[in-house]
């Protein structure tokens, strides 16, 4: 375990991510005095552009669309407190079945060992207490979130570090109620799918296999300027269409699943550091 600080690495896969699964977690523990660091895997050149853009459209252009969300990423970090933010730098593979999947350079196509190597020379380097990334389906099955679990848990595997280790997760009832706020707000003023929003409703896990809930509440305003900080994406971000309020009420707390653990500390858990201090 780490003889310094108490630290918290976040592994994430895109510019953005950071804010919406683990915000709240990031600023909280910065403002407890706890060492955060955010490793983000690709560049997010697989996101719009200037404008709206699409990829794949006219006039898309990934690598200045990775320099621009790298700034937003900068800021984002400069709101949540973020104490160090590392980037891989991998290219964005883009949705599942999307061709940017196969590009060589994509992070869908880097060998994991690779991308493991070196995380786990960032694990060496901050000793971190806790480590947080997600499932093992990237939560709801992205190719570089997939992808950012499997370095992540092989890099553990190249250590001799044992932190608690966390899987991102959301609680089926609050994907219900996230179901019916989509349906109270709707997409471009229209009705959502149904069949989207029963789709939602089957994403994370029964309230009872949750192992970790964390109070978030008071930093809901620094998690949602933090996802607001990445405007290039604002048509994409629909939790930004809710206002602090309604999206401090809805995602006040963040859940997850305890994967990795030396410390015996009972569960449910409200504190990702329960057994450390």
């Amino acid at each position: 375990m780490n003889n310094g600080p108490l630290t918290l690495m976040a592994v994430h896969a895109h510019p953005d991510d950071e804010a919406t699964g683990t915000g709240g977690v990031l600023a909280r523990y910065a403002a407890e005095g706890v060492r955060t660091v955010l490793v983000t895997c690709t560049d997010g050149g697989c996101g719009d552009g200037p404008g709206g853009v699409k990829p794949g459209d006219p006039g898309h252009d990934p690598a200045a669309v990775a320099v621009m969300r790298r700034h937003e990423l900068e800021a984002s970090c400069d709101i949540l407190k973020v104490s160090h933010l590392e980037t891989l730098g991998y290219a964005d593979s883009g949705m599942m079945g999307w061709p940017t999947n196969d590009a060589p350079g994509s992070f869908w196509q880097t060998p994991v060992e690779e991308g493991a190597a070196r995380l786990a020379e960032l694990f060496r380097r901050y000793q971190p207490d806790v480590v947080v990334t997600y499932d093992e389906n990237g939560f709801y099955g992205h190719p570089d979130h997939i992808q950012a679990n499997r370095i992540t848990m092989a890099a553990l595997k190249m250590t001799e570090l044992t932190p608690k280790v966390y899987w991102t997760t959301a609680p089926r009832s609050m994907m219900q109620r996230f179901g019916e706020v989509m349906r109270e707000f709707g997409v471009d003023g229209q009705e959502p799918d149904p069949a989207e929003a029963a789709a939602l409703a089957e994403i994370g896990l029964p309230d009872e296999e949750i192992t970790t809930w964390v109070d978030t509440t008071s930093f809901g305003g620094q998690k949602f300027d933090a996802l607001a900080a990445h405007a290039s994406q604002g048509e994409n971000i629909f939790f930004l269409r809710m206002g602090q309020e309604r999206f401090t009420e809805l995602m006040g707390v963040e859940t997850f699943v305890r994967v990795q653990d030396t410390t015996d500390a009972a569960v449910p858990e409200k504190d990702l550091f329960a057994g450390l201090r």
